[in-house]
This record gives C-alpha cells, structure tokens and sequence, in this order.
C-alpha cells in the first residue's frame, strides 16, 4: 500500500514558498507517494451549509486561512521535487470553467513530468459555489460534464481536433495541447462520501477517496463503486481506492485492515503544527515503522 501526505493546511502554511519548500522535500525524501492539496477558492464566513465531515457542521478551517489555489501550488512544489506524486485532495470541480482547468491540469502535468493526479469534488459549501459563478443545484452534472470534457481535450483527436457537445460547456475542432504526460491523461479521483460520489467513481472515476465513513459505510460505498463500474462496462479492480488516516497515531492493525478491505493508498494528515523539526520527527517515525515506502510514481 501506497501512503501520502497532507501537510497542516489549517495553519496556513501552504502558502509560504519557503516552509512548503522544506515541507515536500522532506516527505519526498522519507519515501512517501504523494503529498496532497486541498482547495477552497473562497470561503463565505456566514456559511449556512453543512460540512459534512464534522458533527458540528464546521470545517475546522479558520476563515481567514491561507489556502492557496492548488494547481498554482503543484506547479511551485514540481519545480522544488523531482518524484513525488502531486496530488489534489479534493479540487472543488464546480468552481471551474472545464476547458480552462484541462488546460491547467494539463500544463502542470508536463511541467512535472507526469506528476499529477487529481481528485476531484462537487463542493460542500453553496456559498463557494455561487460566488464561482455555479448553481449548486447542478453541482454533479457539472462534474460529469467537465471530466468528460477534459479527457476529450487530452485525448488525441488528429486534425480535426476534439468534439464535446454538452449541457454546460461545448466546442468542436478543440485543439489544446500539451497533452497530458500518459496517454489516457491525468488520473482523475472522486472524492466524496455519498452514493452518488461513489457510483461516479464506478462510471468515470481512475479512483475513489471516500471521505469520513464508518468502517460498514466504507464497505457499502466501495460495493457501489464497483456495482456503478460493472454497470458501465468498466473493470472495478482497476479503480484506485484511498482512505485517509492520522498520520502520529495511525497503527499496524489499521494498515492492515485496509489493506485487506483492498485500499491502495492511505492519506494522512499531518498534526497541525508549523514546526517543521517536529512534523519531520512524526514523518521520520512513520517511515521508519512501515518503511520502505512507495516513491511517487504519479499515478
């Protein structure tokens, strides 16, 4: 099993150069296979929707946290490493123009050579949304339009360039180039914790990161995932399963549950401190309790 890491966004580190600097050469140089982002474009202070993850229905994220966008993130953090899969965890899809991200994903994908994965996300909090310029009542048409969209601009279409004719977003003779390092483009995740994000990721998703369910939730999701893939004509044992875990208490009994439950990856959270000779000392001890770790293959 594969494991990555999620630096202490709360703090607001993220968004100074020089700590994520230090930050990702450490975690890349412990072995871990990804180091993933998170997104919020705005955030509304007065926000009356309900985060999901939280019996409060508060994300623990202060207003007025530093969070950068995470593709301008990636492309900083690609130049400072050289294995390390870089990695989005979620990217709030509602909140981009289709044509315009696939261009981004795109572009930093090469600059990194190959780098990349996304996991991507309807949203939670309307406000967001609506300040994009999204209904958050079409939240998931929206997402199955852009991935479908997406991979056609990143597909090879010859000459006469590619064709998309959608409810949301439309062209015809596209050229965008570069295209994405591996032929069938950048890995896209769906991350989420319903049924409805889980039969996504048997339709259209190369992964599925359900997000805070119950060990009996978890299972029933992943069922879901595979019934919606098998429907489709897809293969379910070729989708990437993550989960998330706390990286200074994580045990050998959990990783090994989920490695029977058949996850790929474990995501974890780092304690949220800006120390960096303390945060380097947890990701040290973890590495050395489930070592060697999986380089980042940006898969």
């Amino acid at each position: 099993m594969e494991f990555g890491i999620i630096p202490p966004v709360r703090t607001g580190a993220t968004a100074d150069p020089d700590w994520m600097t230090a930050f990702a050469r450490h975690v890349e140089a412990a072995g871990f296979e990804s180091l993933v982002l998170v997104e919020h474009a705005v955030v509304i202070s007065d926000y009356t929707s309900t985060y999901p993850y939280a019996p409060s229905g508060r994300m623990p994220l202060p207003d007025d946290c530093r969070i950068p966008d995470p593709l301008d993130l990636m492309a900083f953090l690609a130049a400072v490493t050289d294995r390390i899969t870089l990695a989005t965890g979620v990217l709030v899809v509602p909140n981009h123009q289709p044509v315009v991200l696939a261009k981004r994903i795109a572009t930093v994908d090469v600059l990194s050579k190959g780098r990349v994965r996304m996991c991507l996300g309807v949203g939670w909090m309307d406000e967001e949304l609506r300040a994009t310029g999204a209904d958050p009542r079409t939240r998931g048409a929206r997402m199955d339009e852009t991935i479908e969209a997406m991979r056609e601009l990143w597909a090879d279409s010859g000459p006469d360039g590619a064709v998309f004719d959608g409810r949301f977003v439309s062209f015809d003779h596209a050229h965008s180039f570069p295209k994405p390092v591996r032929p069938g483009g950048v890995p896209l995740h769906i991350g989420g914790h319903s049924e409805a994000a889980a039969r996504r990721a048997g339709r259209l998703g190369d992964g599925f990161q359900p997000l805070g369910l119950s060990a009996d939730d978890l299972a029933l999701r992943i069922a879901q995932m595979r019934e919606a893939a098998e429907q489709a004509g897809r293969d379910p044992d070729v989708i990437e399963l993550s989960v998330s875990g706390y990286l200074p208490t994580v045990t050998e009994k959990e990783v090994a549950a989920a490695e029977v439950a058949g996850i790929d990856r474990m995501l974890l959270s780092t304690s949220m401190s800006q120390d960096l000779e303390g945060l380097a000392g947890e990701i040290d001890t973890f590495a050395a309790r489930f070592g060697p770790l999986v380089v980042g293959r940006g898969g």
